[in-house]
């Protein structure tokens, strides 16, 4: 864990060791994400479509996928 300091024109600066740790480096895009009172950053995907596959999984019940696939016929 480390401490950082907002400065006056609202920056932060992320610590070398998070960087090394992360393989971050300068001009890599970030995504800023807000839950409740805590911000996440996350590596900003270079292709959503492919980061973003299998994350439904499971979401919805195998019963209810089987019935809907079959009204489809």
């Amino acid at each position: 864990m480390a401490e950082v300091t907002l400065s006056t024109k609202n920056q932060i600066v992320i610590p070398r060791e998070a960087r090394e740790a992360l393989g971050l480096k300068a001009g890599d895009k970030l995504l800023v994400v807000v839950r409740g009172e805590r911000v996440i950053l996350i590596e900003k995907p270079p292709n959503y479509p492919v980061a973003m596959r299998g994350r439904g999984h499971g979401a919805w019940p195998r019963r209810y996928v089987e019935k809907e696939r079959r009204s489809w016929d």
